[in-house]
């Protein structure tokens, strides 16, 4: 019996969807080269569809660090760097990672960077104006691994007592900022920026201040999350005269362009030492606190949005921890690992649950200001 001949065209679909698959499953830096292999290859890469499907399946294990350099010689401003690292690599050996030149981006110094989402970096920059306490912001977004850099959003006026956030809503597969300013008649201004569009929307205001202008929203679940006080304080309070009943967590779902506060754990019966602050790791938020300013205390909440699924994670002594004062600054591996700083401004405590284990790590050349940012490499496509 003679055979039929095969269809050219389903052949070559089903050499593509077996190219793609296997293609998916590289990391994302050498598939940035085998665009170039040919243009089959190139078409299924730069397809979006392929790119999420890729950033799907990358493993969430790198870190963006954003570092501080004290200018060399005066009259320099402060140099910014994004350093980009696996969590295995800095948490091993962190002072080799920081001066490592390879996987730097340089940034300008008036800029800043707001958050970190799906390889994306969002960066924004500001304008001061002299004698006020005014400032022109505007935010963009690169992506370090392709090199791409958004054109700059419409411009926002805002007063020094600011915060911003950055993350991402999937139902509309957009990227955005929210920005709360508490505006000189004493009301809070709430204003969203979605990349790619032409103007900041005003919502409907927050209903509590984040304690400082320099932490940025906690991006979890299609939410920016923020601990705030219920109290007016304009940026400025006296953290002293704080009560439990004033804190709170405040949580902005990108989504609906709507707030709500979720209570924080019920075994916490009295106020910390220190501002409290959150982290995040996988689809866990944390809550990381002092206790009596004796002990450190890490809590968990497993259901993200749950006030009952906080559960305390960890309790560990300061003398354990070999240190008289500290400030929590990020959680790694699943809320494993622990980075605190130490006594002093040059000093890294890195705390290991798993075995108990305590590393202090000190920049004893050209101290450094240290952020962490979850992060990973992808081809995502720039607004």
């Amino acid at each position: 019996m003679q055979m039929e001949p095969e269809d050219p065209t389903a052949a070559v679909l089903l050499c593509e969807v077996v190219v793609m698959e296997i293609l998916s499953w590289l990391p994302a830096k050498p598939l940035t080269r085998l665009k170039l292999v040919c243009k089959s290859w190139n078409s299924i890469i730069s397809n979006p569809h392929f790119v999420k499907l890729h950033l799907h399946r990358s493993p969430k294990n790198s870190i963006l660090l954003l570092t501080r350099t004290k200018p060399l010689t005066l009259g320099e401003g402060k140099n910014w760097d994004l350093v980009f690292s696996s969590v295995e690599s800095f948490i091993q050996n962190p002072s080799s990672t920081l001066v490592a030149q390879e996987n730097r981006y340089s940034l300008y110094v008036e800029d800043w960077v707001v958050g970190s989402c799906n390889g994306l970096v969002c960066v924004a920059h500001a304008l001061d104006h002299p004698k006020t306490d005014i400032s022109d912001i505007w935010v963009r977004l690169l992506n370090p691994l392709t090199g791409g850099i958004s054109e700059n959003s419409p411009c926002l006026r805002v007063n020094m007592h600011n915060v911003l956030g950055f993350g991402y809503d999937e139902s509309s597969d957009s990227y955005k900022v929210l920005a709360i300013i508490w505006d000189s008649s004493g009301t809070l201004i709430t204003q969203v920026y979605s990349f790619g569009g032409s103007s900041w929307k005003r919502i409907k205001s927050f209903p509590a201040f984040p304690f400082s202008p320099e932490v940025n929203g906690y991006f979890i679940g299609g939410t920016l999350n923020w601990i705030a006080l219920r109290t007016p304080h304009e940026g400025d309070y006296d953290w002293d005269a704080v009560t439990l009943d004033m804190l709170t967590l405040v949580s902005f779902d990108l989504k609906s362009d709507t707030s709500k506060e979720i209570p924080l754990p019920k075994g916490i019966d009295e106020i910390p030492s220190e501002e409290p602050t959150l982290g995040v790791w996988g689809n866990s938020l944390y809550l990381l606190h002092d206790y009596q300013n004796t002990h450190f205390i890490a809590w968990q909440m497993k259901e993200f949005g749950d006030e009952n699924s906080w559960t305390q994670l960890l309790k560990i002594s300061f003398h354990h921890l070999g240190v008289e004062w500290l400030s929590p600054r990020f959680v790694f591996e699943n809320g494993n690992v622990f980075m605190l700083s130490g006594c002093h401004s040059s000093e890294e405590v890195f705390y290991d649950r798993r075995d108990n284990s305590v590393k202090r790590v000190k920049f004893s050349s050209n101290p450094r200001y240290i952020v962490a940012f979850d992060y990973v490499e992808s081809l995502v496509q720039l607004c």
